[in-house]
């Protein structure tokens, strides 16, 4: 590496100890710390009201999910249609806890952190079964299997008199160090939850793509045959792949119903997967950083054409019922835009600033 350790050009390795850090320069580290300072204190600084605060937190828990979408559809090439359904497992593991135990019960309250570890692990199991199909499937056949998870799920939530026929299962508010999560800082205390998964999801999954285990998911992805002849196992390398994406998924349910103290069946619907698919497409598949894109820009789409339904509405008629209409169309037309002339995603244009910043004021 080149003697500069703040501003370093160019791959100078030579080590492979040196390839492997997480971050090449000081000024990686720094301007990552900085930024990781800012997420942490605005907060306290600037506090937003209960309904923007809802917003966000729902953006951090879309890109718990899409980490996970991402892995399997992006890092190891298998497409899935049902993410909501894994998605939705984990949240119905805390619903289940609460049928069973009742929405108030000390497991559920103060024992949280390990229950949404269980809707990631539950999440997981479910993930590798489904993935079991992949060992003999592939490109639209596999996304039929994964379809058929998710019909197959809805159906179970819909008419099983256990999970309430779909209808809203409570969860009670959780318990911390200074007491019970109250109504005025229960947005906050889960924005910093959630926060915290993300950071340790994202440095897991960098270092897991450092592994041999990350670079199968690649391989796989590329050309499965000349993987299997080169010693590695494609089919164990896909199962596991939908694992983890199932075990993200779930941890990402189960933050949802903390957060909206409940589940409800019309939050994990084929929509819903179609809408993770989409924001993994727009942030930039096969990219880790695309998993924090796609999720924000997507949430901000849907807010400003919300807000311009409204403005429109007002001046035309209700028959044209704007806003039902305005909004499937916008989000269908960002995807095939983005399909077309930015294939890469939002993460492609990160790489370029990057790039820019590294070279200035050089052009090449």
């Amino acid at each position: 590496m080149s003697s500069n350790q703040w501003l370093a050009t160019g791959n100078f390795f030579t080590a492979y100890k040196q390839e492997q850090r997480t971050f090449f320069t000081h000024l990686d580290r720094s301007v990552f710390s900085l930024f990781l300072a800012l997420l942490l204190i605005w907060p306290m600084v600037f506090p937003l009201s209960n309904k923007y605060m809802l917003v966000i937190d729902s953006t951090l828990i879309a890109i718990v999910a899409v980490m996970g979408l991402n892995l399997v559809t992006g890092f190891a090439g298998l497409i899935s249609i049902g993410h909501a359904a894994f998605v939705g497992v984990g949240a119905y593991t805390v619903a289940a806890l609460c049928r069973v135990l009742g929405d108030s019960h000390g497991l559920v309250t103060h024992f949280w952190p390990i229950v949404i570890l269980a809707g990631g692990l539950v999440g997981a199991v479910f993930g590798a079964v489904v993935g079991l199909p992949a060992l003999r499937l592939k490109h639209l056949y596999l996304a039929i299997a994964t379809l058929s998870f998710q019909m197959i799920f809805e159906w179970t939530i819909n008419f099983m008199t256990f999970f309430n026929q779909g209808q809203t299962i409570f969860v009670g508010r959780v318990f911390w160090f200074t007491g019970k999560v109250m109504r005025r800082e229960h947005y906050q205390f889960w924005y910093y939850v959630t926060l915290v998964v993300i950071i340790l999801s994202g440095f897991g999954i960098r270092n897991l793509m450092k592994t041999r285990y990350g670079r199968c998911l690649i391989a796989v992805r590329d050309n499965d045959r000349a993987a299997d002849a080169m010693g590695m196992h494609p089919g164990f390398t896909k199962v596991y792949a939908f694992a983890l994406a199932g075990f993200m998924a779930g941890m990402a349910g189960a933050l949802h119903a903390y957060l909206y103290r409940g589940v409800g069946f019309e939050s994990f619907t084929l929509h819903h997967s179609i809408s993770y698919l989409a924001m993994a497409i727009v942030g930039g598949l096969g990219t880790l950083n695309g998993s924090f894109w796609g999720p924000v820009a997507i949430q901000f789409l849907e807010l400003q054409v919300e807000h311009f339904s409204g403005f429109a509405g007002e001046y035309l008629p209700s028959s044209m019922n704007l806003a039902t209409a305005l909004r499937p169309l916008t989000f269908g037309l960002v995807i095939v835009l983005f399909l077309m002339f930015e294939p890469r995603g939002i993460a492609n244009w990160w790489r370029i600033v990057k790039s820019y910043t590294k070279k200035w004021p050089f052009r090449y």
